[in-house]
């Protein structure tokens, strides 16, 4: 059993310096430990105990207090530690490292060797707030062309009606977007969280340039939702395999017979074929410049657009602009978030994976990222169609849970104006 000096030790670690007020009580409690003028037996443990501090510093505290009463003087047992005490910190100028190249900035030990300090002095001044770390992302590379269609896009969005008083975007309904992606059955690198007895999970594959995969094309438009929340449209249009299942001839060390998948050349045609059907009367089919897509003339396009009266067209998006689709922009990751939980192993079970994902994903995710959409075109516009900017934040969950959500983004009138100019200046 642990004795009461080493609970109250194991217990109080954490406090280095106690104030004046204490050590003072401290001292009080310690005369009251007296019986006919001589100390009991283990009384300082006892009051290290009650003030849940190691013996050590209440023998230091009875000792100043012992010696002050030796000398005829005023006991005073307050703390020597005045003012600024223990080693002085290293001091570094923040202006050497803003002259250091970032490519010497990317990890802690190259940036104290150029600065000649240890490791240990960098650490701290970034857990004090001088230095914070930034994880830096390529992003294509825009021409001016580019940037100035990325304007005329973003322009294009705003109501018509609202550019006369308070711009504001569009309300998309009638948008759908399409794009395809790549989906994996495994990532390069995996972290888990594992008991200190548990075994470390090896994963092996043949080649990390050439993990399984599967392509699919996804459709999606606005969610709507009544006047009491209640959702009236998912805006889950479909989510359509790149691939067909096509019997194996035979058995071999990869696969077992009728399991072999193959890509399908015309899957791209005749997904976007199945959903141009709607209900809707006009509706705008947007995807990016991928050589494979269908051609806005395309004549057999044309034809099942405009059947029993419908009015489609396909739209292209800015080039080198995946941010300007609601699939890229947060869709797709949500969807491999769900994926890779379920921890498929197989072509099969990765399929099956994905499209319960896309299923799984509430409609609300989807609305909340049709109005990061919108604000991604306000920072388009603000830096005139490039792409140097932050993706903003709304706090879109907390505006649900309030009923504040807006359906549409507001556009300041210098922005919009800012950009209008920007256009005509460059030609």
């Amino acid at each position: 059993m642990e004795s009461l000096s080493e609970k109250s030790s194991s217990n109080c670690r954490s406090k280095r310096n106690l104030t004046n007020e204490q050590r003072q009580a401290i001292f009080d409690a310690l005369l009251l430990q007296f019986d006919y003028g001589k100390p009991r037996g283990g009384f300082i443990s006892e009051v290290a105990a009650l003030f849940s501090v190691h013996p050590k510093i209440v023998s230091r505290v009875w000792q100043q207090g012992k010696a002050c009463i030796a000398n005829g003087s005023v006991v005073d047992v307050s703390s020597k530690l005045l003012g600024r005490v223990g080693r002085k910190r290293v001091q570094i100028e923040l202006s050497k490292i803003s002259s250091l190249e970032f490519k010497r900035r990317t990890n802690i030990r190259s940036l104290s060797k150029a600065l000649e300090v240890p490791k240990s002095t960098m650490h701290r001044q970034i857990k004090e707030g001088l230095m914070r770390p930034h994880t830096n992302a390529l992003k294509p590379n825009l021409s001016k062309e580019g940037k100035r269609s990325r304007l005329r896009f973003c322009l294009s969005m705003l109501e018509p009606s609202s550019l006369e008083s308070q711009p504001f975007f569009k309300d998309m309904y009638n948008y759908v977007h399409i794009d395809e992606k790549w989906f994996y059955l495994t990532r390069e690198s995996e972290r888990y969280y594992v008991l200190l007895e548990e075994e470390e999970l090896h994963c092996t594959c043949k080649s990390k340039k050439f993990i399984i995969k599967v392509m699919f094309l996804a459709a999606v438009a606005r969610p709507q939702f009544d006047a009491n929340g209640n959702e009236v449209f998912s805006g889950k249009i479909g989510i359509f395999l790149f691939t067909c299942k096509v019997p194996a001839k035979r058995t071999s060390k990869n696969r077992v017979a009728e399991s072999l998948f193959s890509i399908d050349d015309e899957a791209t045609d005749e997904a976007v074929l199945a959903f141009t059907f709607d209900d809707s009367s006009e509706s705008v089919i947007q995807q990016d410049n991928a050589k494979a897509h269908i051609h806005p003339l395309d004549p057999q396009f044309l034809e099942a657009a405009h059947e029993d009266g419908l009015n489609i067209c396909l739209s292209f998006q800015p080039p080198n602009s995946p941010n300007m689709n609601v699939l890229d922009l947060g869709f797709f990751t949500s969807i491999q978030s769900l994926q890779h939980q379920h921890a498929p192993s197989t072509i099969d079970q990765l399929v099956s994976v994905v499209e319960k994902s896309f299923e799984e994903l509430s409609s609300q995710t989807l609305n909340h990222v049709f109005l990061t959409l919108q604000t991604c075109m306000v920072e388009v516009m603000n830096v005139y169609g490039g792409n140097n900017y932050k993706l903003p934040h709304l706090g879109k969950g907390q505006l649900v849970r309030i009923g504040n959500l807006t359906s549409h983004i507001q556009c300041d009138c210098d922005v919009m104006e800012n950009a209008l100019a920007h256009l005509e200046l460059e030609g």
